[in-house]
Order: C-alpha cells, then sequence, then structure tokens
C-alpha cells in the first residue's frame, strides 16, 4: 500500500465512527504501527482534516473534509450495482430512476477493466412484482422522514378498522412483500408500524416533530433489541 492509499484508507476508516476511536483500534484496522498511525493523522490535519483528539483519548472526523475521488474493488463495484439494481425494482418511481442514474455516474469514471466488471456482473435481483406496487405514498414519506415533518395518515388495520393517525417518522422498511413504516403515533403514544400498502391516504405536513429523527431511531432500535448501525 502506497502512502497516499494509506492516508485514503485512514480517512475511510475514520468516517466509519461517529465516536472518538482509539489509535490503537486505528493502526489495528489498518495493518501499520501506532507511530505511523500518529504520523499520518498530523498529516491528514495539516492537508486540512479536521480530526480531533490526541493519543491515549481517541480521535474523531469532523463533517467537511472532502475525500478525493474513490477507486472501487470489483467486490464493491458488484454491490453497489446490486444495490442499485434492488432499489430500481423496489423503490417508488424517482427513487428507482435516481439509483440508474448513480449507476451510470459511477460507471462512467470507471477504466474500462471494472467497466466490464460493472457491465457483466452476473448478481441479478428478482421482480418486484410479488411485492406489489410502490403505490403512491413513498416518496412523500422518505420526503418526510429527510425534513422530519408530521404526516396524517388514514390507515385500515389487517382486522379492517379504519383510523387517522398523526405519526412522526422514524424510518422506512423494505421487506419482501411490503413496505413498512416506523413512526412515532400520537394517537397511540408509542412507535407503531404501518404497512404502506394499507395508508389510504396520506397528507404531509410543513410541522416539523419535537424530536431528532436520529433520536427517536436511537429509542426505537433499543425497543426492538436492534444494534446500532
Amino acid at each position: 500500500m502506497t502512502r497516499s492509499q494509506r492516508l485514503l484508507a485512514l480517512l475511510q476508516a475514520m468516517r466509519g465512527y461517529r465516536a472518538p476511536v482509539t489509535g490503537d483500534a486505528l493502526a489495528d484496522k489498518l495493518g501499520v504501527s501506532l507511530r505511523t498511525l500518529y504520523r499520518d493523522i498530523a498529516t491528514l490535519r495539516e492537508q486540512g482534516a479536521r480530526i480531533d483528539g490526541e493519543p491515549g483519548l481517541g480521535y474523531v472526523l469532523k463533517p467537511g473534509f472532502l475525500l478525493p475521488p474513490l477507486m472501487f474493488t470489483q467486490e464493491e463495484i458488484e454491490a453497489l450495482v446490486l444495490g442499485g439494481r434492488w432499489v430500481a425494482q423496489h423503490g417508488d418511481a424517482r427513487l428507482a430512476e435516481a439509483a440508474r442514474e448513480a449507476v451510470d455516474k459511477i460507471a462512467s469514471v470507471l477504466p474500462a477493466p471494472l467497466r466490464r466488471t460493472l457491465d457483466d456482473t452476473a448478481l441479478l435481483v428478482a421482480s418486484a412484482r410479488e411485492a406489489g406496487p410502490p403505490g403512491p405514498h413513498m416518496a412523500p414519506i422518505r420526503a418526510a422522514l429527510r425534513d422530519e415533518c408530521k404526516l396524517v395518515l388514514d390507515y385500515r388495520a389487517e382486522n379492517g378498522a379504519a383510523s387517522r393517525r398523526t405519526v412522526w417518522p422514524v424510518a422506512l422498511g423494505f421487506f419482501e412483500r411490503v413496505r413498512m413504516l416506523v413512526a412515532w403515533c400520537e394517537l397511540r403514544q408509542e412507535f407503531r408500524h404501518f404497512r404502506l400498502d394499507r395508508i389510504a391516504a396520506l397528507t404531509a405536513t410543513t410541522e416539523r416533530y419535537p424530536r431528532h429523527r436520529r433520536a427517536l431511531l436511537q429509542e426505537w432500535r433499543a425497543i426492538e433489541g436492534l444494534p446500532e448501525r
């Protein structure tokens, strides 16, 4: 590994940590000595990377430092293409088009040998017909998740009971046959799961809910016993 590759690998590694990570952990992850790691961190700081911390306490990369263009391995390309194809099959129209455009952008900057890997990959995604069409509600739900705004749902439960719910959208789950909205329900005062195919009508509002979505997501994960990501 060249020095420039090592510095890029260090940046990539630090981007994966939201909390401070020790020098020992970073050195072990990259397969370098602690002395080399400290020297590389000093170099990155000189180049403008906002790296807070010091030996013994840990380091964290602050937002705002742009990484140079990346080159992908063959397996990374296969993962990106597989993910793009899955979204193109299972997302709403705008999300599907965005997935196709993203793969095209990646393809446009790849050298010829890696471009062939992208074109020739044998990883296929089954048709989404079994799950049914995404429906008209996925795009406004995605917008509400980004903006942290409340939604008003006209919802029909499995037993046929209809209700109107004001919810704080937390996450959107894509399962094999259904799509599921995770949200805090003001009526029930707890997290609830709403199948998109049972939403009869949806009204997007501009009213922001009082807690950050990230905090709500962490709380829901803890309740469900899911690991942090």
